[in-house]
């Protein structure tokens, strides 16, 4: 073990950030799928990089909306069907992204101008990760539309921790 409590790899909890720990879970084992079958992606639209998107395309208009953090879907087994299903995307890293003031604007043309349904705002339990629910709730404090938005917060296991809904 190292001295951040994991196995294996660099120890660089000396960074700073506790989102930059090495964790290794290799010794743990993987839960193997009961199905050879190749599982369909529920992505229906691109792009998808919350830089990219244009906030009134159509597949937003009127959407359900899962603005997700990177590495949401990798540590999630599940996420395109359980989560991704039947909702347009975007994804975003709060940490390493640049100017997410552009974010806060995107986020509040969705609720004015392409007059989403919901939004669930998907992040991981690292400190850094929470920037993208602060973001979400900026927009919502500045939008004339007031959106149900929920945050849910994804362990490093890929277990939900939290969910919880934002008030404007």
């Amino acid at each position: 073990m190292g001295n951040n409590g994991t196995k294996g790899g660099n120890d660089m909890s000396k960074c700073g950030c506790p989102g930059s720990m090495t964790i290794d879970r290799r010794d743990e084992g993987s839960v193997q799928a009961s199905t050879t079958e190749k599982v369909a992606s529920q992505l229906r639209q691109w792009p998808i990089q919350l830089h990219l998107i244009g906030p009134n395309a159509p597949y937003y208009q009127g959407a359900d909306v899962v603005l997700t953090a990177d590495c949401v879907a990798y540590a999630m087994g599940g996420y395109h069907s359980e989560h991704l299903k039947g909702k347009a995307i975007a994804i975003a890293c709060p940490k390493l992204d640049e100017g997410q003031d552009i974010y806060e604007k995107k986020i509040t043309a969705w609720f004015d101008e392409a007059k989403i349904n919901t939004l669930t705002v998907m992040i991981m339990e690292v400190p850094c990760c929470g920037g993208l629910s602060a973001i979400a709730q900026r927009a919502l404090a500045a939008a004339e539309r007031k959106v149900p938005v929920k945050v849910i917060v994804v362990g490093l296991d890929g277990e939900i921790r939290q969910e919880q809904w934002l008030t404007a």
